[in-house]
């Protein structure tokens, strides 16, 4: 094959000609991790108004010289042209956009937020609003999500969607896709080519990486193969066959994707029947899967084949149905019953719920089967090794050794290491779905060859996928779903490309009543756990029904000097916990703000004294939230500039602090002057100034939180810190800033400590560390970071001192205040963690 050969022995030329038409350039471009070469001298370029395929399989080094093209890698060589320029020399994010495999989205943030985080106001332009903005950018995709529902409410093939629509709405002039198709179906693919050919008419360089033959010859103009990190070769795609590129691809010819199926199965008592299962997807589903036996399920994305796989293994909930494993009938939702009769869920989601990413590949593979090795409870590391490393050649795992950590191998392999986790732990059923998506063609042959064995040895296999063709070539037989209901079920030569589609598009059953099309019904937990100022009335109904409730017990709980004294006390919660708030959403903590209360008690006592004059006064309380934000400084560079954790970084400095306050006042001293603390203790109709001011300030800060960019962004943290600096945000300093306000807030609790206290005292304020955490987990704020209300730990701090107060009306000792308080915080994190999960739940 000379032309091949030929092909392969140099890169793609770029030719003289066409050099005013070239928008994307890389020139001998070489990427190294330590010892590992990911990209070898490399030369590439993506002409205007050209769609030009990236192909190679996973690992090959295409993902990684496209990120170096965007400016999210830098190159350790050579040179990156964007439209003439050098990159280093342009604005890349607003020239190239890049859509990732696994989608740079914000899951705590609505569909809207995503949009408008992304995309410039400058480019939202030419509509009423941003509602309208978000609904024609969403439409032009083919996605109908709602554009108020996080992304995590949302699937993953609209959060792909998404992912389209934010780098359409840039108007980029080099427009990278990498694996746009992966999650779509037929329908929304063929969309998808709309746009892409729509703007590469426009003048548009298109990169498609793609591991789908089929797609490449429908979309692409140009190609270009790379393999072990080096161009092998390319060409016009019309003069390349389909052999031709597949060589250049895997090095190898690959005759046969599929494994030949097996002619005839003995009869085997080992079976899995599903009889009459219904849930709110699908209705009377009916099947039997014998050992041996490949069993497909096809249909358009949404008819319910997802659920109710997922059912099966015990992940969504069904209403009524029986399933049975060789005749014993297993308990419905319950997915430790499912495992425990060897029922394996491989995901599609194999990021979110297949791999443990902090784990080696070892880990990851023996994790479901550790009892195979253990003698007496101890795990023998020996054996363990002995048969991962056998799994791993015998799958072809490429990894150079099994203590390589997962995420470090391409997303071929890591399905691999899942597949060894199933045979490891001697699967009496494989449940996949969607088993290759985004996994390049060798691999997917090598998936392919793992699930036809796993067959042979008797395992039984149903298989969820989007690919006809691929059901065609490995499945025994195929049910077709449509409206969450079996409308075709096709054997032997019935399976085929052209039987399954016709049944998919012409199928006229109607969904069942039993089978909801529209949204969940939102019970009162995933109600709870899908808005964040749903907590706020429930915490404030739980105040009001606490306060009438020991009322009722002891009258004086409801005197004029108790709840002001309460409320006087709640609003220095609450702005500590404000500033505890602006830290956890970015997914850390500060628990240094117990110690920065007394350090700013401590600094009032030197300046605002009986006597001093306003200057003094104003000088004080400058020097205080100084202080503080110099605190939140030290905090937020020792973890970004250092690389400490939130906890090491902020338990050092409590530290630090505290020994400060304890050399500037070994003893109380400095006494606080009266005027100061008069002004502070006022009241507006018998409610504590600073309690009113609080009250204003959270409900100030929700609107901040949801309405402008800087709470978008800081909630865009702690959603997702990897994909806010794929889209341009400055982590750095929204990550410092966020613990300097912190700091401040921390200081003006401090201001009002100071005239409750009336003296510095050293030993006073550390418990408030302890109760701003607690206010913002009875807030509602996910410690995860990404979601949160002020309001809401307002509320959570007025209900702490409430319960703090209500405790010496009732006549109990302190030690019920620290058993109550700890109850109400473990309380407050279950019910929130089950309302996020039925939220998010599929």
């Amino acid at each position: 094959m000379p032309a091949l050969e030929q092909m392969a022995a140099s890169p793609v030329p770029v030719s003289v000609s066409a050099q005013d038409e070239i928008l994307l350039k890389l020139e001998a471009v070489w990427k190294r991790f330590g010892p590992v070469t990911a990209v070898k001298e490399v030369t590439f370029a993506a002409r205007s108004g050209e769609v030009h395929a990236l192909l190679g399989e996973n690992g090959a080094g295409k993902s990684t010289l496209m990120a170096i093209a965007a400016g999210d890698l830098m190159a350790d060589a050579g040179t990156i042209t964007l439209c003439g320029q050098p990159a280093n020399a342009v604005s890349t994010k607003n020239l190239l956009a890049l859509v990732h495999q696994h989608p740079a989205v914000f899951p705590e943030l609505t569909v809207t937020e995503n949009m408008l985080l992304a995309v410039p106001k400058s480019l939202r332009t030419g509509f009423a609003n941003d509602a309208q903005w978000v609904k024609a950018q969403l439409d032009l995709v083919g996605s109908n999500a709602n554009p108020s529902a996080r992304i995590a409410e949302i699937d993953i093939a609209q959060s792909h969607l998404i992912e389209l629509a934010k780098a359409l709405a840039i108007k980029p002039k080099v427009l990278v896709l990498d694996e746009p198709t992966a999650a779509l179906t037929a329908d929304l693919v063929e969309v998808l080519f709309k746009n892409i050919r729509r703007v590469a008419s426009q003048g548009t360089a298109v990169v498609y990486i793609s591991h789908r033959l089929k797609e490449i010859r429908q979309i692409a103009d140009r190609v270009t193969v790379m393999r072990d990190g080096a161009v092998q070769g390319g060409g016009v795609i019309s003069e390349l066959s389909d052999d031709e590129i597949l060589q250049l691809i895997v090095g190898r010819s690959l005759k046969h994707a599929y494994p030949p199926k097996a002619v005839a199965r003995q009869a085997s008592e080992r079976h899995i029947e599903i009889i009459n299962l219904t849930g709110s997807a699908f209705s009377d589903i009916s099947i039997r899967v014998g050992a041996g036996e490949i069993f497909g399920i096809a249909g358009i994305s949404g008819n319910g084949q997802s659920e109710f796989l997922r059912s099966v293994a015990g992940l969504v909930r069904a209403r009524s149905g029986k399933i049975s494993l060789s005749g014993e009938e297993m308990r419905l939702n319950d997915p430790a019953a499912a495992r425990a009769a060897g029922i394996i869920y491989l995901s599609p989601e194999r990021q979110k719920e297949g791999i443990f990413q902090p784990l080696s590949v070892r880990e990851n593979a023996s994790i479901s089967s550790l009892h195979r090795f253990a003698r007496f409870g101890i795990v023998s590391r020996r054996l363990e090794e002995e048969a991962v490393d056998e799994q791993r050649q015998k799958l072809n795992i490429r990894a150079a050794t099994i203590e390589q950590r997962i995420t470090t191998l391409s997303g071929g392999n890591q399905q691999k290491t899942l597949m060894a986790r199933a045979l490891l732990a001697d699967a009496s059923a494989i449940l996949a779905e969607e088993p290759t998506a985004g996994i390049d063609v060798g691999a997917r042959a090598d998936i392919y060859a793992i699930l036809r064995e796993l067959a042979d040895r008797g395992t039984m296999v149903i298989l969820v996928s989007s690919d006809i063709v691929e059901l065609e070539g490995l499945c025994d037989r195929v049910a077709v779903f449509s409206r969450g209901q079996i409308v075709a079920e096709l054997s032997g030569d019935q399976v085929n490309e052209g039987e399954i589609g016709r049944s998919m598009i012409s199928a006229t059953t109607l969904r069942q009543s039993g089978v909801s099309s529209s949204p969940k019904p939102r019970s009162i937990l995933r109600t709870l756990g899908s808005s964040d100022q749903v907590p706020s009335v429930v915490l404030a109904l739980i105040v009001v029904c606490l306060a009438l409730t020991i009322s009722s017990v002891n009258p004086r709980f409801l005197s004029a000097f108790n709840v002001e004294k309460v409320l006087f006390m709640s609003a220095a919660v609450s702005f500590v916990a404000f500033g505890q708030l602006c830290t956890v959403l970015t997914g850390r903590i500060d628990l240094s703000v117990g110690p920065l209360v007394g350090l700013s008690v401590i600094v009032a006592s030197y300046f605002i004294n009986e006597g001093g004059g306003g200057l003094t006064l104003f000088l004080g309380l400058f020097l205080m939230l100084v202080t503080g934000a110099i605190v939140g400084l030290v905090n937020g560079s020792l973890i970004r500039f250092a690389n400490f954790t939130a906890v090491a970084a902020t338990i050092g400095v409590y530290i630090i602090i505290q020994g400060i306050s304890l050399l500037l006042r070994p003893f109380p001293d400095g006494m606080i002057g009266s005027g100061y603390m008069e002004f502070m203790k006022s009241t507006i109709g018998g409610v504590p100034m600073v309690f009113v001011v609080a009250a204003v300030s959270g409900i100030i800060l929700d609107l901040a939180l949801v309405r402008t960019r800087w709470g978008m962004v800081i909630r865009a943290i702690g959603s997702n810190e990897k994909a806010a600096a794929q889209i341009g945000v400055n982590v750095t300093a929204a990550l410092i800033g966020a613990y300097v306000i912190c700091g401040m807030f921390t200081a003006v609790g401090g201001m009002i400590i100071a005239a409750m206290l009336g003296i510095g005292d050293a030993n006073q304020g550390t418990e408030f560390t302890l109760s701003s955490i607690a206010a913002v987990v009875l807030g509602g704020a996910s410690l995860f970071g990404g979601r949160g209300s002020f309001t809401a730990v307002m509320l959570g701090a007025l209900l702490i001192n409430q319960v703090n107060s209500s405790m010496v009306f009732l006549g109990l000792s302190q030690a019920w205040q620290f058993w109550f308080l700890g109850l109400l915080t473990i309380m407050g994190v279950a019910v929130y963690s089950q309302a996020a999960k039925s939220a998010t739940a599929r």
